[in-house]
């Protein structure tokens, strides 16, 4: 059997990776107003978030949810992004008469 996910972006990512990634984006009051979790809101940790997360499945899969989301957002934005810089490239071949 195969170990290989290549369609599961939570693949290899730890909670906590995926937890200090989400408070770097959004801090500790951005994931409070979202969720409403004390362990976000009151005398918040890396630590006391990971352990309220470990116990309760269905937290955990609510913030594993908020990643993948962000995830495919900041993809579909550099992809995006990548279209208009080639784009901007190739208008300015074409003025530079070039092509």
């Amino acid at each position: 059997m195969s170990t290989e996910q290549p369609a599961n972006p939570l693949h290899g990512v730890t909670l906590k990776a995926l937890l200090e990634e989400l408070v770097d984006r959004y801090g500790f009051d951005g994931l409070a107003d979202r969720f409403g979790w004390r362990c976000f809101s009151h005398d918040p940790s890396i630590k006391s978030s990971l352990k309220f997360l470990r116990k309760t499945p269905w937290a955990r899969a609510k913030v594993e949810r908020l990643y993948v989301a962000d995830l495919r957002v900041r993809e579909k934005k550099r992809k995006r992004n990548a279209m208009r810089a080639a784009r901007r490239a190739y208008k300015a071949k074409v003025e530079a008469g070039e092509e």
